[in-house]
């Protein structure tokens, strides 16, 4: 596939907008809970039982969740994928460091050790070869990971990336201010009130603002399921999130060119923390990307539009 792809446009064919609540409950997904150690704390992972085939235990699929996110926002395209009886290859969930079930570290998890808990967890796992899911911060983590370590990544799927138009806004917060506002207040408020952000979201939430704090990243948050919202304010914690953002100051995207495996990436079209330019930059540096543009979707196009996701990843035919 040639650089600089144009990025598709797909419109919606069925109103099925967040049909899923999250399971909470790995057993219902036939996955089993672990903690395992890393250099980083203990991290949280929740898995399908390895293969009894000795040559397929080698391979999973790894999804890395985003900086308001656990392995529970994973559940619904996993709902969605056993739907239309979609395979997906042995899956791992894994909650970083400071995020769902894993204790936070000191001091927060950047890009490069949010890589480093991946490899450690795959190598506990026995896994030596991964196709790569992350949406917003876990798809930042996913693309580095593709660049630094080729031998260990088959492929990348990228959903609600914070990438290019992030870490510009990161680096030069004046600019992000007026192409990412709503991304660049949020670092702006947590940075000035780190520990008590996350003790005023809670309080918000308990006086029935769940859906006004959660209106920003959602198209249609009226029509989200209420276990999706209380998980994101609930996730939406301000020293992780500021720690996983200080990645992007001045990292040099220029890197992922050395991406070599196959990689789709889909965002919504109505995203706040990335531009739908974001999709077309990615085919211009990443040689084998394949990008896709969801209509009437914002940040969490996995949760907003499962099976138009999947579509766009290639899970299913189109």
């Amino acid at each position: 596939m040639r650089r600089g792809r144009a990025t598709g446009v797909v419109r919606p064919t069925v109103d099925a907008y967040a049909p899923f609540d999250l399971v909470t409950d790995p057993r219902a997904l036939g996955l089993a809970r672990e903690a395992i150690d890393t250099a980083h704390g203990r991290t949280v992972v929740h898995h399908a039982a390895s293969p009894a085939d000795r040559s397929a235990r080698r391979r999973a699929t790894v999804m890395l969740h985003g900086a308001a996110g656990s392995w529970t926002t994973w559940t619904p395209l996993l709902q969605a994928a056993r739907e239309v009886d979609a395979v997906v290859s042995r899956p791992v969930l894994i909650d970083l460091p400071g995020w769902g079930g894993s204790p936070e570290p000191d001091p927060g998890l950047d890009v490069e050790s949010a890589a480093a808990v991946v490899v450690e967890v795959a190598e506990a796992l026995g896994v030596t070869e991964f196709d790569l899911v992350g949406h917003s911060m876990g798809a930042f983590v996913a693309l580095h990971l593709a660049a630094v370590r080729p031998d260990l990544v088959l492929s990348v799927s990228v959903v609600s990336a914070t990438s290019f138009s992030a870490i510009d806004a990161v680096t030069h917060p004046v600019r992000g201010l007026v192409r990412l506002p709503a991304f660049t207040l949020l670092r702006a408020v947590f940075g000035v009130l780190p520990r008590a952000s996350a003790s005023l979201l809670r309080g918000a939430a308990r006086i029935g603002l769940l859906r006004a704090l959660s209106s920003p990243v959602f198209r249609h948050v009226d029509r989200v399921p209420r276990s999706v919202l209380q998980a994101f304010v609930a996730e939406l914690r301000p020293r992780g999130f500021l720690a996983a953002s200080r990645s992007g100051q001045g990292y040099d995207a220029s890197r992922w060119r050395a991406i070599d495996c196959d990689v789709a990436a889909v965002s919504g079209a109505d995203d706040v923390f990335a531009r739908s330019s974001d999709l077309d930059r990615l085919g211009e540096v990443v040689r084998h990307a394949r990008t896709t543009l969801l209509a009437d979707c914002g940040h969490f196009a996995h949760v907003e539009r499962p099976h138009e996701t999947m579509r766009a990843l290639g899970w299913v035919e189109g």
